[in-house]
C-alpha cells in the first residue's frame, strides 16, 4: 500500500498549499485574528515540510518495498493482487470498526458559517492578559527578580525597568558572575525569544538567532564586547598585566590601579620589584602551580563569556522589538493613571469584544459594515467626529472625567476643564447672570455660585458709589493761565513757586 500512501501524501501537500493560499488572501482587522491566521499558516508550513520529507523517503525506496509492490501489480494476475489488497482493507476495518477516517477536504477548510468554535483557542491561551495578544510585554516577574539580585543597589520602578532592562553596565562585575544573575539573564532571554516567536510565527527566527550568536563570537574574539574587555599592556620589566576591564591590573602585586600614571609609578617601587621576584621564584619552583592558575583563569574567562553572551542576546532581542517596548511603556503609564473601577470596566469591555470576535459570522461582515450598528461604549466616552468613542488616553488627557458643576447655569455639570472654561461666554451662563441683575459678565469669570456672584456684584456697586462720591467732593482750583486742578495739587505747586 506504499503507492496509496504516496498518493495520499501528495494530495495532502496540494490541499495544504490551497489552505495557505486561502488564508493569505484574508486581511483580519483584529490582532487576535491576524495572529490566529499566521499561526495556522506556520502550522501548515511545518506539516508541508514533514510530508515532503516523507514523500522523498518513499521515492528513494531504500528498502525496495515500493519496487516490489509495483512489480507485484504489473506482473501476474492483476485482479488477484487487487482482491488481496481489498481483503486486507476489509480485515482492518473489521478489527477496528470505529476507526475515524481522515477527511483531507475538511481538515484545512476555513470555519463554515454557523459552525461552533472552541471556547479557548490556541491564541487565547498563548498570551497572558497583560500581553494583550502580543502587543505588550509582561515582565513583572522579571522585574521582581532583578531588584532582588545581589549587587542591584537601586530599587527601580517597573517603568524604569522597561527602559533599562537591556543595560548591564551598572551591575558590579563580580556580582555578574554569580549563579543568581546568570539564571536571571537566562530567564529574561528565554522570555524575549518566546515572545518574538509568538508574535512573528512566519519569520525565520532561527536564522536570526544564529546571526546573534555569530555576531557575538566575532566581537568576543576581537575583544569588543562592552564591559568584558581585557586590557593587556607590556611592562617595563617584561611581564604583561591583565585588567578586569575597569582599570590596570598588576599580576605581581595582585592589585588594580584606576589611573595609568599611578600604575606606571608603581612599577619602579621596591614593593612591586620584591613581589615580581617572589612570583618569578614561585614559577621556577613549580610549573604545576602555574598550570593550575592558568586553568583557573581559563575557566573564569569561559564563565565571563557565557554571561556576556546572554547579555548580548538580550540587547539584540530588545533592539528588534522596540515597537512593543515603547507600546508597553505607554500602556503601563496609561494604567497607572486609571482607577480600579476604570481598570475593571476596561477588562469587561475587552472580554465582550473578544467574545464578539469569536462568535462573529464571516459571511455577514460586509453586510454589517453597511448597516448602522450600535456603538459599544461601556466607559461612556464622548463620541468623536466619526461617531465612535474617542480613545481612552485622549479622554484622560483632556480631563473629561472631571466634573465641574455651575450653580448659575441651574446646577448644570460640565465634563472637563475645557468645556467649563468655554461656558462662561455661552448664552446659558450669561442668561443666568442677567437673572441675578448682573450686567458686567467679564468680572465674573470662574464664579459659579449664586451667593458668591451676588456678594461680588454688591461689593462692586458699593465701591463704584464710593469712588463717585469721592470724586464729587474734590475742590477744583484754577491758575492764572486757566488750568484747572485739585486744591491740593494747586497749593503744592504754589509752594514750589511754579504758579
Amino acid at each position: 500500500m506504499l503507492l496509496e500512501d504516496l498518493r495520499n501524501t501528495r494530495e495532502d501537500l496540494e490541499r495544504l498549499e490551497q489552505a495557505i493560499a486561502e488564508r493569505s488572501l484574508e486581511d483580519p482587522k483584529h490582532i487576535r485574528d491576524r495572529l490566529a491566521r499566521d499561526h495556522q499558516i506556520s502550522a501548515f508550513l511545518d506539516r508541508i515540510k514533514s510530508q515532503s520529507n516523507r514523500a522523498v523517503d518513499l521515492y528513494k525506496d531504500n528498502d525496495g518495498s515500493r519496487l516490489r509492490e509495483i512489480q507485484s501489480i504489473s506482473t501476474g494476475d492483476t485482479f488477484d493482487e487487487f482482491y488481496k489488497q481489498l481483503n486486507g482493507i476489509k480485515d482492518f476495518h473489521k478489527r477496528y470498526p470505529n476507526e475515524p477516517v481522515e477527511n483531507l477536504e475538511r481538515a484545512y477548510k476555513r470555519r463554515a458559517v454557523g459552525e461552533d468554535v472552541p471556547i479557548a483557542s490556541e491564541i487565547d491561551t498563548m498570551f497572558t492578559g497583560e500581553e494583550a495578544f502580543g502587543r505588550y510585554f509582561d515582565m513583572n516577574a522579571l522585574h521582581e527578580d532583578y531588584i532582588n539580585l545581589p549587587g542591584s543597589k537601586r530599587r527601580i520602578t517597573y517603568l524604569q525597568y522597561l527602559d533599562t532592562f537591556d543595560e548591564f553596565e551598572g551591575m558590579p562585575r563580580p556580582d555578574k558572575l554569580k549563579d543568581q544573575y546568570f539564571q536571571y539573564l537566562g530567564n529574561l532571554a528565554t522570555y524575549l525569544e518566546s515572545f518574538m516567536r509568538r508574535i512573528k510565527p512566519l519569520e525565520d527566527l532561527d536564522r536570526l538567532f544564529i546571526g546573534f550568536d555569530e555576531d557575538f563570537l566575532k566581537a568576543w574574539e576581537k575583544d569588543e564586547i562592552s564591559g568584558w574587555q581585557l586590557n593587556t599592556k607590556s611592562t617595563a620589566d617584561g611581564p604583561a598585566t591583565e585588567g578586569t576591564g575597569e582599570g590596570m591590573w598588576c599580576a605581581d602585586c595582585e592589585k588594580e590601579f584606576k589611573n595609568d600614571n599611578v600604575y606606571k609609578a608603581h612599577l619602579s617601587g621596591k614593593k612591586h620589584i620584591k613581589n615580581a621576584e617572589a612570583r618569578k621564584q614561585r614559577t621556577a619552583d613549580g610549573e604545576a602551580s602555574s598550570n593550575g592558575s592558568s586553568n583557573a583563569t581559563s575557566v573564569h574567562r569561559l564563565k565571563e563569556k557565557a554571561v556576556a553572551e546572554r547579555e548580548h542576546r538580550i540587547r539584540k532581542l530588545a533592539s528588534a522589538m522596540q515597537t512593543e517596548r515603547s507600546d508597553t511603556r505607554a500602556n503601563v503609564e496609561r494604567k497607572q493613571g486609571m482607577t480600579d473601577k476604570e481598570r475593571q470596566q476596561e477588562l469587561a469591555a475587552l472580554y465582550v469584544e473578544t467574545q464578539d470576535l469569536q462568535n462573529a459570522d464571516p459571511a455577514a461582515e460586509n453586510e454589517e459594515e453597511d448597516e448602522e450598528s450600535k456603538v459599544y461604549n461601556p466607559l461612556k466616552l464622548p463620541l468623536g467626529w466619526d461617531d465612535k468613542p474617542i480613545p481612552f488616553w485622549l479622554y484622560k488627557l483632556h480631563g473629561l472625567g472631571v466634573e465641574f458643576p455651575c450653580e448659575i447655569c441651574g446646577n448644570y455639570v460640565y465634563m472637563g476643564r475645557r468645556a467649563f472654561d468655554k461656558h462662561f461666554g455661552e448664552a446659558r451662563h450669561l442668561y443666568g447672570l442677567k437673572r441675578l441683575g448682573i450686567t458686567n459678565s467679564s468680572m465674573f469669570r470662574d464664579v459659579t455660585g449664586i451667593q458668591e456672584a451676588t456678594d461680588l456684584w454688591g461689593k462692586l456697586q458699593t465701591d463704584r458709589k464710593q469712588e463717585s462720591t469721592a470724586t464729587d467732593q474734590v475742590v477744583q482750583m484754577e491758575d492764572g493761565e486757566g488750568n484747572v486742578m485739585p486744591e491740593k495739587v494747586y497749593y503744592d505747586l504754589q509752594k514750589q513757586g511754579l504758579l
